[in-house]
């Protein structure tokens, strides 16, 4: 990996720069382990490790004795009392830690190699009391690497002022970057203590508002695990009661508070992000229990009362109406998945479509305006695909949006099949699409499941195989759209085809959470095998859930 940065500042090492690995734990006695030893990996650059061990049931607290009898650098705070969040453990061992510069790790998390040295290396070449590198969230066990906030920084960059780039609030964690310790201490930085979740939002609007210079380099420092389907979900992905989202809610509440006492713009950031992103993600998974649905629906309208009109102007088109439809009506809807499935990613916005006075509306009940939308280019259309069986083919039909697709003129449809576990897409055949009237255009496409598994064979997945399908339309004015399809009718049936180089294939479409169709691919008896195991793994998560 390279780093390469660039200043007009003059460069002027600080001597003998070192870092304090401030890692926090909590019945995690599993996986803190690795967490260590991916921070004493880091070399001399590391000066020490500090665990800090919040009152753990398990035996947590003698793996780390174990671990720090065997390794020097390794020194261990045992918390006598829990503090429930992952706050004040941060908070103490930033108080233990004695490097100039500290880093932080959960335990079920490890830090990349060289993370370290290069975070360092930008720290003091350009006297910046914050430096940011690459995260990932790695899906286990598929090992699926999602890049975090990409695009977001842009390596070698050295920015003088949070203020001028606003937008940086909209990476909230504090694990991919490197503090000096000094700066926390002169403003006082530190995490909320107690039972605070969403700590980190609070933690990173302190230090937007203090201003510090911030380096940027283009190394990977940090790989963010996500065990959706373990069994103590950590406290981020745990949101079975509308607890989480108020927490959430009031997190971010005071991080705008922080934020507009340093800068109008980050604090009006701040709250686009929030409609953009955050309303968005818990608004598709809000569920399907009524008591949930009205609890969230009041918590959100609440809080959506006090933001600035400025801020809802600045978000983009479809958090905007979002906003519109939360606050025309006191209660959830009775279209509330329609919501939902908008709020997903693709956006869909599903038939039927009204009018108020020649204006697009939400819908017939909650004549909320779809505003910008005439102004959409065709790419960004909520336009919804319907899929179904047809024999061996899928059909498709392609709604239009208030005229703004026909205005296009929808001219052919291709399959996408995209690997759930990352990877390449697979293209299909294009096919012309044919108007049906009343705003819809369908064609048959090639659905040719067989050639897709050997396909995924060759690309070395092995037994099972996940994908995503998705829809690409050209029109005759040169636009195109790529969204994911509706699944309809007997589409989603389980089916066994003849393969001439399996013997049998198991097909399993289904639909995702978002709505979405995706496939499961079981080519042979192995591949057969590992289906019916993930789904009896699926059923067991399902039934402790409930």
């Amino acid at each position: 990996m390279s780093w390469a940065l660039r200043s007009s500042r003059r460069i002027r090492p600080v001597s003998n720069p070192s870092v304090s690995v401030v890692v926090i734990a909590f019945n995690d006695a599993g996986l803190v382990g690795e967490a260590v030893a991916s921070a004493l990996a880091q070399g001399p650059a590391v000066s020490e490790v500090v665990a800090v061990d919040d009152k753990s049931a398990d035996g947590t607290s003698a793996v780390l004795d174990e671990l720090a009898a065997a390794h020097p650098r390794l020194k261990v705070v045992h918390r006598t009392e829990n503090s429930g969040g992952c706050g004040t453990p941060r908070n103490d061992g930033i108080a233990a830690a004695t490097a100039p510069y500290v880093l932080f790790l959960d335990s079920d998390d490890v830090l990349a190699p060289g993370a370290a040295e290069a975070l360092l290396r930008a720290a003091t070449a350009h006297e910046a009391p914050v430096t940011v590198g690459a995260c990932v969230r790695r899906e286990l066990p598929e090992g699926n690497d999602v890049p975090w906030v990409p695009g977001l920084y842009t390596p070698g960059d050295v920015i003088e002022r949070p203020a001028d780039r606003p937008e940086l609030v909209r990476d909230t964690l504090c694990v991919n970057k490197l503090y000096e310790r000094a700066f926390l201490d002169k403003h006082a930085i530190r995490f909320p203590d107690g039972r605070f979740i969403y700590e980190d939002f609070v933690f990173t609007a302190q230090v937007l508002a203090a201003a510090p210079r911030i380096a940027v380099i283009d190394d990977l420092v940090y790989v963010w695990h996500v065990r959706r389907s373990a069994a103590r979900k950590s406290i981020s992905l745990d949101r079975k009661d509308v607890g989480n989202w108020r927490s959430r809610i009031a997190a971010h509440r005071r991080a705008v508070e922080i934020l507009r006492g340093a800068s109008e713009e980050l604090a009006r950031a701040c709250q686009v992000k929030f409609l953009e992103y955050d309303l968005r993600m818990y608004l598709r998974e809000v569920g399907s229990d009524p008591d949930y649905q009205a609890a969230w629906w009041t918590e959100t309208r609440d809080y959506l009362a006090g933001f600035d009109e400025a801020a809802v102007e600045s978000a983009a088109a479809r958090a905007r109406w979002i906003v519109r439809v939360l606050r025309a009506t006191a209660t959830p809807p009775a279209d509330l998945q329609r919501l939902t499935r908008f709020a997903a990613e693709p956006p869909r916005l599903l038939p039927p479509y009204a009018l108020a006075d020649g204006v697009p509306v939400w819908s017939e009940e909650v004549p909320a305006e779809l505003d910008g939308l005439a102004g959409l280019p065709v790419a960004e259309l909520p336009v919804t695909v319907d899929a179904e069986a047809a024999g061996s083919l899928l059909r498709v039909r392609v709604h239009d949006l208030y005229g703004r697709l026909a205005e296009a003129a929808p001219r052919t449809a291709t399959l996408r099949f995209v690997p759930r576990t990352g990877g390449v897409p697979v293209e299909g055949e294009a096919v012309a699409l044919r108007a049906d009237g009343d705003g819809v255009w369908t064609a048959d496409l090639p659905f040719r499941l067989a050639a897709l598994a050997v396909v995924g064979r060759r690309a070395g997945r092995r037994g099972m195989q996940a994908w995503d399908v998705r829809v690409g339309v050209e029109c005759a004015d040169g636009s195109s759209l790529l969204t994911s399809l509706r699944p309809l009718g007997s589409l989603l049936r389980r089916r066994v085809l003849p393969s001439s180089r399996y013997g049998v294939l198991l097909t399993q479409p289904y639909r995702t959470a978002a709505g979405s169709l995706a496939l499961r691919l079981a080519p042979g008896a192995e591949g057969a095998l590992n289906l019916v195991r993930n789904r009896l793994g699926r059923a067991r998560m399902g039934r402790r859930s409930r």
